[in-house]
């Protein structure tokens, strides 16, 4: 079942100016929990997932920094597609959007004005799956798609004997095999390709000492290529670190970093949205009350200058916006 709201919160999603820091709200609701937003590749909306369906939301428009927010949320038809979760992403041509469904399968959704279906034709179809039938035990959550549309990265979670795993794969965008990219049991997460597409960005608990304390890694998008296919750790701190989205360029990632001690990535906790410069240094870029929902996908304005993210305030947690 989807996330609801709890008595007394607010679902606020902002546009934060990356190198000023100034966040605009753009949209609010004490109703509808949506989450995740993905940025159009034209610039000109987003999307977000809320109570299992999923919503484009114009960008254009008056903002009102901290005040009242614009815009109004336009369905998206899924077609046969009972309920998703806020795992999903935009094809670079804008024309599909590649949805995980609570079925544990990724879908293929068709976007754009009139409809166009994902791959091509005027009418819109029901949903093509993409994935593969991995088993019963086995669930597909998508994170990211390669730059020229053809690839999409999610992480395969596979229940065997009680015990979980997790490992980062991709497939083809059109359908194909998978190609497992990682195969042991450190708890992995939010697979995104880097723009060259040579590179994917994850979350592990890989190197960690004690459960729970997720960091960022790359692993070369074709097995055994540039570093010889071994994940390479990119930050070394004490905060659990998930969900990194590098920038349109290249040249930083935007994550969202969980206090320390933190098990997972649970909703309704005080976090910081942070930058990992080229250089390696890091820079808070936010506080919000949220996590889980906050920026789990995709969520980088084209240009670079911007990222997405949603706050979840409630009445008694006095720091309800970005700082």
């Amino acid at each position: 079942m989807a996330r609801q709201l709890q008595p007394g919160q607010r679902a606020e999603l902002y546009i934060i100016d990356v190198e000023s820091g100034v966040a605009t709200l753009r949209n609010s609701s004490d109703t509808l929990l949506f989450e995740a937003p993905n940025w159009s590749p034209d610039g000109d909306s987003l999307v977000i997932n809320g109570d299992g369906r999923l919503f484009r939301l114009p960008v254009a428009g008056h903002g009102h920094g901290h005040g009242e927010a614009c815009g109004v949320l336009e369905e998206i038809d899924l077609g046969a597609i009972e309920e998703i979760n806020n795992d999903h992403v935009i094809s670079p041509d804008g024309r599909a959007a590649y949805v995980s469904s609570e079925d544990g399968r990724i879908y293929a959704v068709g976007l754009g004005a009139a409809g166009a279906a994902a791959g091509g034709g005027s009418a819109r179809p029901g949903p093509r799956r993409v994935t593969n039938d991995n088993g019963p035990n086995f669930r597909h959550y998508l994170h990211g798609i390669s730059p020229d549309g053809a690839t999409l990265a999610y992480i395969g979670l596979q229940v065997d004997g009680g015990q979980v795993r997790t490992n980062v794969y991709t497939i083809p965008a059109a359908g194909g095999p998978d190609v497992q990219l990682t195969d042991d049991n450190f708890p992995d997460d939010g697979a995104e390709f880097s723009p060259d597409g040579q590179w994917i960005y994850f979350n592990s608990e890989r190197g960690s000492t004690k459960p729970g304390h997720a960091q960022l890694f790359r692993i070369p998008a074709q097995p055994n290529s540039l570093n010889g296919g071994e994940p390479e750790q990119l930050t070394f701190d004490e905060r659990v670190n998930w969900f990194p989205h590098p920038s349109p360029d290249g040249s930083r990632i935007a994550y969202v970093s969980f206090p320390e001690g933190t098990m997972g990535h649970p909703a309704d906790v005080p976090v910081v949205v942070r930058l990992r410069e080229e250089d390696g240094t890091i820079r808070d870029l936010a506080e919000v009350f949220g996590g889980q929902g906050t920026m789990n996908v995709p969520s980088w304005s084209p240009d670079g200058t911007r990222i997405a993210i949603v706050a979840y305030p409630l009445e008694s947690f006095t720091e309800s916006h970005p700082a």
